[in-house]
This record gives C-alpha cells, structure tokens and sequence, in this order.
C-alpha cells in the first residue's frame, strides 16, 4: 500500500536532495540575470559586458559570453541567499511557479524541473514520488519518476500530464489518490 506525506509535499524543495535545491536556486538566479539584461537598452549590453571582463578577470577571448554577462549581473542583482529562497519557495510554492512559467528560460522535455515531490512506501519500502515538467509550445507536459529511497534507481511514466501551466499539474498530481499513485508506480515497474 502506499501513503502519501502531505506535509512534505511542497515543489519538491524540503524533501529532496540539496542538491536538487542548489540547482533549482541557481537556475533562479540565472533567470533573474537574464531578466536584468533583456530590460537594458541595446546600447547598455556592451559596456555591461566590458564591465564583466573587467571585473572577471578575464584576459582571454571567454567561450561564453553570454556565460559571463550573467554571473556578473547575478551579482549586481540583491538576490536572496539560498536559505531564504528555500524558505520562500517552499512557504510559496505558487508564487514559484508563476515565476518558471512566465519565464523563456522554462524547463524543457531534455531538461525538466521537478515542480513537486511525496514520499510514499510501496511493499514497506520508501519512495519518493517526483512530479517532473516542462514547457512545450503553450502548454506544459510531465510524468512521475518515482525513486527508489534505498537504492536511487528511479522508474518513470509516460508523460501524464498536459496542462496550461506548471501550477494546474501540481495541483492534479496533490490530487491523486493513494490507489492512483500506486496505480502509477505499478505501471512503471518492470
């Protein structure tokens, strides 16, 4: 049988890895930066640029620039440090998604974001069950990859979920039933 958690049901933040987190913060922090630079006039990008160089210490001809304009403007933006952002993200999971949606840097089907995470236990053993999304054209699509706790193997769907935006798949996956995650998880097993 499987239980759901509720409490640590919350953009997949709380519950799982650090790292998973950091990654999740670091793609916010370079969308923030991306933001910065598509509201400068044209004519400000260049000696922006120049100032990062500069301010890199970059002697050479860099491999990405773009690379470099970023990291420089994440650190002319205030932006908040992880722990803050973990604690906002996870007290304001809405506000989050809004935030991925509106964003041209949204997550793709060679790169999806997890938007949601549960534990459950399947045959007394834990799992986490990971809501993983992405954009495609207007719409954004997902599947469940469910994890084995214990040995990190991870066994996925097939996409699922087809909705007008990563808030409205939160909610349907929240939604499902035990007997429906179960359901999925048996559906995904070899």
């Amino acid at each position: 049988m499987i239980t759901t958690i509720p409490e640590v049901c919350d953009l997949g933040l709380r519950r799982s890895s650090e790292e998973q987190a950091r990654e999740r913060y670091a793609a916010y922090r370079v969308r923030q930066a991306r933001g910065l630079v598509r509201m400068l006039p044209r004519e400000a990008v260049r000696p922006l640029y120049r100032r990062a160089l500069t301010g890199a210490g970059v002697a050479a001809r860099p491999t990405d620039p773009l690379a470099v304009l970023l990291e420089y403007c994440e650190q002319l933006i205030p932006l908040p440090p992880f722990e803050t952002w973990l604690k906002d993200a996870t007290q304001y999971p809405g506000a989050h998604l809004r935030d991925l949606d509106d964003s041209a840097d949204a997550p793709t089907a060679a790169a999806p974001a997890t938007i949601e995470a549960c534990e459950l236990e399947h045959r007394g053993e834990p799992w986490i069950a990971h809501l993983r999304s992405f954009r495609e054209g207007g719409t954004w699509r997902g599947y469940i990859a469910f994890e084995e706790a214990l040995s990190g193997r991870v066994h996925r769907t097939a996409l699922v979920f087809h909705e007008s935006d990563p808030a409205d798949l939160r909610e349907r996956f929240l939604s499902f039933e035990p007997s429906t995650l179960e359901a999925f998880l048996r559906s995904a097993l070899p």
